[in-house]
């Protein structure tokens, strides 16, 4: 079994985390037995947050008895002190427990600091002193506010985007989180569906001894596969090198992530998989995303506003109207039979 340290915080786990965005799209009986099912295989990391809808509330019946065996790490997108204190009474009351393991920060446009204006850090450290939070962490999908974090030596572990697509700058992050003793917590582990091995994923990231990927898990067979590398890790192999370095040369430069945070559209275009469907319909089974259901949701492109929201809320900076358009025009050559995927 490889084990991860989360840097300082002492926290060590299997080197397969649980990512529990997914399981609010499953019922709570799904959900529960996903969970205790990870849990009786060797997974003890759980991550979730107040955005989730009810995932918090899924995760606290699955662990109800057995809080001292796993570790949850959950997440506030608070802007106020008063803000943070409502959302970790909700998470402690819907994860049925009276400390949480990791606190983070959800995705803040500003590193919060002791003594600024929003209050939030100065909350964090009150919660640490009462013993309701353990360790204090960040998460986002900005550059700049992932080094800022780091550099301030204020936050004991870093979530933030990270596979086989990352960048030079992906991978400075992990070196100085490494370098700084701050554990380095890798979401979007499979770039939000587009990467489709799982052992290929697993593979690139086992080269980083301080990095520990969250899988989001909705299906019993996704969980299955990363059971089976607990015993069995893949390793890096010229076969899983070749597929890497071909998903490399197709996906990296501008395409969507598929993070969510320019939704919610004012016209109801579910922008997260619309602005990459082009990539998805190729590197998917496509028949999914050809139902009549999504030819409707496809369709709302054309009601697209321009109103610049999501453009303006997207982390990695992208032209989103553009890329909505572009995968629009594609899509419906596909749908006419004019494209073969």
């Amino acid at each position: 079994m490889v084990k991860v340290t989360l840097g300082s915080t002492g926290i060590t786990v299997n080197k397969n985390g649980f990512g529990a965005l997914p399981i609010q799209r499953i019922s709570e009986e799904a959900a529960v037995k996903l969970a205790r099912k990870a849990y009786e295989a060797g997974i003890t990391f759980f991550d979730t947050a107040r955005w989730y809808s009810d995932s918090e509330v899924k995760l606290g019946e699955a662990f109800d008895g057995i809080r001292d065996k796993i570790f949850i790490a959950t997440k506030t997108g608070a802007t106020t002190a008063e803000g943070f204190w409502k959302d970790l009474e909700t998470s402690l009351s819907n994860l049925r427990t009276d400390y949480i393991d990791l606190y983070q920060f959800h995705n803040p446009a500003f590193v919060p600091k002791p003594g600024d204006e929003s209050g939030l850090y100065d909350a964090a450290l009150e919660a640490k002193r009462q013993g309701k939070i353990r360790h204090i962490g960040i998460t986002n999908h900005r550059l700049s506010v992932a080094n800022e974090a780091i550099d301030s030596g204020l936050y004991e572990t870093l979530q933030f985007p990270f596979c086989y697509l990352a960048t030079d700058k992906d991978l400075e992050l992990v070196k100085k989180c490494k370098e700084r003793n701050m554990g380095f917590i890798a979401m979007k582990a499979l770039s939000g569906g587009l990467i489709t091995n799982s052992a290929a994923a697993y593979a690139y990231l086992s080269q980083f001894d301080n990095v520990l990927p969250i899988w989001g898990v909705q299906r019993e067979k996704e969980l299955d596969e990363f059971i089976s590398y607990i015993d069995n890790p893949p390793v890096m192999t010229d076969e899983i090198k070749a597929l890497i370095e071909k998903d490399r040369s197709e996906l990296l430069g501008e395409f969507c992530r598929g993070c969510g945070y320019c939704m919610p559209c004012p016209v109801g275009i579910e922008i997260n998989n619309a602005a990459r469907m082009s990539l998805m319909i190729r590197r998917a089974p496509a028949a999914g995303w050809l139902t009549d259901e999504w030819q409707a949701k496809m369709k709302l492109i054309e009601k697209c506003l321009h109103c610049g929201k999501c453009k303006g809320k997207c982390p990695y900076g992208l032209d989103t109207p553009t890329l909505l358009e572009k995968n629009y025009e594609d899509y419906k050559r596909v749908i006419a039979g004019k494209i073969t995927v």
